[in-house]
């Protein structure tokens, strides 16, 4: 291959995906903003996932747009609304992928990483010439190992930060021996990313603590993680002249109720706050859980009528829902990058943030664009808060900066212009690693795949 072909071209970009419903956590998300400015930057970008199936946008027709593309790679889909962990009839199954899927649900396992990676290899080994490069979104299961004779293409990895981070977590919020054993089954998958991270010969991420971290929890070296940040949409997330703040208004996203995403803290701090500003209330992107630490939160301060739940709202709805909050909050004891962040802030909404994981890299310096506080800490967070809803100038002043940052780091167009400089990279660096393993599955049988054109 000439530097001239790598350097110059539009690119055959498979973009693959496990899960990619893009309103229930950050790996649809990246998926679909991704995919579209590829393909505006005039690359041929054809995203293949499993249920939830990715949502993706039309590209606008035009010279130099790229084509975006979505195939279909069913799984079993045990985990689906309203019957997760469901047992599959007998006609499901299709042959011992879907074997393996039912046995690790069956055993408390979380199978879907492998399976689908397994159903990728051979979806793209029997495609090899379609593609100039592979891009996996966090699978890392053991069917993308094999470098390019096994794949067709080079492969890079996203890695957004380590699973390991959210077990630990979770390990550590457990409350019994069967809670804990619960939790180190379900996360089993993670030895085999571990495994698999440590032999990939590029990665991406998204953030430099995220970059720390896959060094110290997966032990892959430095010089192979790239980090390229992520961003927001800056013409939908925009400030709008003319909308008014409600008082009070406190929003914040949490896909999940997990030790994560600190919620419980936000839960207890707005207790506090209210026992000074009763109007103060709270708005969560996100589903109401029905038991757990949040929801026992809740109801010891009773706060029943305070905090309202949203879910399934389109972006132009959590702009909107953004524009009319006199604060963004994002409480997460540990975030790989924190696209949240980057939202609130690109509306102009001020933010108050922890200091986990990589959030100051995106929120920046407290009371320059944010105000930031430890993680764990409800009485710092149940400050903040009261600070802000007191002093409407600092709300304007931290809300501008937080705009100007966003437009001047953490924008999608920036996000896929890097991405593809990792891409570039990768397809020039010639014959395959001898560091990589060949995996012992290369050949399997052919997968029935459904094909969707050209998005939506």
């Amino acid at each position: 291959m000439t530097a001239e072909a790598v350097t110059d071209r539009p690119l055959r970009i498979a973009l693959l995906t496990y899960k990619g419903n893009p309103f229930c956590g950050g790996q649809g998300v990246y998926v679909r903003h991704l995919s579209r400015e590829l393909a505006r930057l005039g690359h041929s970008v054809e995203v293949i996932g499993a249920q939830p199936y990715p949502v993706l946008d039309e590209v606008p027709e035009g010279p130099g747009s790229g084509r975006l593309t979505l195939t279909e790679l069913p799984s079993l889909d045990l985990y689906r609304q309203p019957d997760p962990f469901r047992t599959p009839k007998l006609g499901e199954y299709r042959d011992w992928v879907d074997l393996l899927e039912v046995g690790t649900m069956w055993t408390g396992g979380f199978p879907e990483p492998l399976t689908f990676s397994l159903r990728a290899r051979r979806h793209l080994a029997a495609r090899r010439g379609d593609f100039d490069v592979i891009h996996d979104n966090q699978t890392l299961g053991y069917g993308l190992l094999g470098g390019p004779r096994a794949l067709g293409a080079p492969l890079v990895t996203t890695i957004h930060h380590p699973i390991t981070v959210d077990r630990r977590l979770e390990l550590e919020a457990a409350t019994g021996w069967r809670r804990s054993a619960s939790v180190r089954r379900w996360y089993g998958f993670t030895r085999m990313q571990r495994r698999v991270a440590r032999r990939l010969p590029a990665v991406v991420t998204v953030s430099g603590s995220s970059r720390q971290e896959i060094a110290d929890d997966l032990g892959v070296p430095h010089e192979r993680v790239h980090v390229v940040p992520i961003g927001a949409d800056t013409r939908l997330f925009a400030p709008e002249q003319g909308v008014p703040e409600v008082p009070g208004r406190i929003v914040t996203t949490s896909s999940a109720d997990v030790p994560l995403k600190g919620l419980v803290f936000l839960i207890e701090a707005l207790a506090k706050v209210r026992t000074e500003r009763p109007e103060a209330h709270l708005v969560v992107v996100g589903k109401r859980p029905a038991e757990g630490p949040v929801a026992e939160a809740m109801e010891t301060h009773g706060l029943a009528g305070a905090v309202e739940f949203v879910k399934g709202i389109s972006d132009a709805e959590l702009a909107e829902l953004l524009r009319s909050a006199q604060i963004a909050c994002v409480p997460s004891l540990y975030e790989g990058f924190s696209l949240p962040a980057a939202e609130a802030m690109a509306t102009g909404t001020p933010l108050l943030a922890t200091t986990g994981g990589a959030i100051p890299e995106v929120a920046g310096r407290d009371g320059e664009t944010c105000l930031a506080v430890p993680p764990g800490d409800a009485g710092a967070l149940a400050a903040g808060l009261v600070r802000l809803l007191d002093d409407g100038a600092l709300r304007a002043r931290l809300g501008g900066a937080g705009r100007e940052r966003v437009l001047r780091k953490f924008t999608w167009e920036r996000a896929a212009i890097g991405t593809v400089e990792c891409y570039r990279a990768a397809m020039g660096a010639g014959a395959p690693s001898t560091a990589l393993v060949q995996a012992p599955m290369a050949r399997l049988p052919a997968e029935p795949v459904r094909a969707v054109a050209d998005s939506r």
